[in-house]
């Protein structure tokens, strides 16, 4: 009898607990659909911080920033590079303070000194990044020309195929340069724009021939397709140097950050080490030390600068 009456009630708790989760599906559908109406699907939802970030965006401090970001070829908006930059040296801090015992004061001046030392050397190794790709993208953009005008393609016509073809940021420049053409601007003030803009010399030699080759007529495909094969050969040149030199490279970095790294060490081990760098002459001392690590990775990384 008693199991029969459990069994009993247990099975009308669960056709009432049934009933109540299915109702409650059913509102959360319509309270879904009921928000889904009041706030429009193209329309989102922004944070305090986006918008803020946007605004910082649209100023002039932002724009040349952004130019900065773009020749570097690093693939930040001007509040994210921001953001970033907040959040390394909040981090940093963190770890200055927790593995090398320095007070909250010297650990932010350490991590400003680091990170702005981290983001020139940034932009001096990345300097000229984007034209840089885009100079070694050069021999497959004469390959594809070279080909489109051996089908029977005029020069144009192989211009907006490249665009379609080739990989950022070549892709970006010569979808420009094929809208100015379509537009019906004269080709050589087209590539003339795209010369000054890019301002590098095998860029150079690469528009020359199209113009003269454009005004004088002859084999387009055979020029360009030996011109493919010499860059290939400049570029793998380049690499063989740079494989050569990567040793003295690497040195230039390290050099810089050693000392400080065992200057943070030593004051880990004795307490008040760094003391005395924030007396009178210890703040001479510390200055000559940052102009001296400066110069060695300047030097050094002149000395590796071989120019082909």
């Amino acid at each position: 009898m008693i199991p029969a009456v459990t069994v009993t009630i247990s099975t009308l708790f669960l056709i009432i607990g049934l009933y109540y989760f299915l109702g409650f599906r059913k509102e959360k559908k319509e309270w879904r659909k009921k928000t889904n109406q009041f706030y429009r699907n193209d329309e989102r939802r922004e944070s305090v911080l986006v918008v803020l970030g946007t605004k910082f965006d649209r100023t002039n401090t932002a724009k040349e920033m952004e130019r900065k970001l773009i020749d570097a070829n690093i693939p930040f908006t001007p509040s994210e590079y921001i953001g970033l930059l907040i959040v390394s040296c909040m981090g940093l801090s963190f770890i200055l303070m927790t593995f090398f015992k320095l007070t909250l004061l010297a650990a932010l001046f350490f991590s400003l000194l680091i990170m702005e030392g981290a983001k020139r050397i940034l932009f001096t190794i990345r300097k000229n990044k984007r034209k840089q790709i885009f100079v070694e993208q050069l021999p497959e953009i004469c390959r594809i020309l070279a080909n489109s005008t051996r089908s029977g393609m005029t020069l144009n016509q192989g211009i907006q195929l490249v665009a379609k073809e080739i990989a950022e940021p070549a892709k970006t420049e010569f979808k420009h340069l094929a809208h100015e053409l379509s537009l019906g601007i004269d080709f050589e003030h087209a590539i003339r724009s795209l010369e000054r803009k890019i301002d590098n010399k095998e860029l150079n030699l690469f528009t020359a021939t199209l113009l003269i080759q454009k005004r004088a007529g002859g084999n387009l495909y055979a020029v360009l397709d030996e011109m493919s094969q010499t860059l290939d050969e400049r570029k793998l040149l380049k690499q063989e140097i740079k494989t050569m030199t990567a040793e003295q490279r690497f040195i230039s970095y390290i050099l810089p950050i050693l000392p400080i790294f065992l200057v943070l060490m030593m004051n880990n081990v004795i307490d008040g080490f760094l003391d005395p760098l924030f007396s009178g002459i210890g703040i001479i001392l510390l200055i000559i030390f940052l102009i001296g690590n400066g110069a060695t990775f300047l030097i050094v990384r002149k000395i590796t600068n071989i120019r082909v």
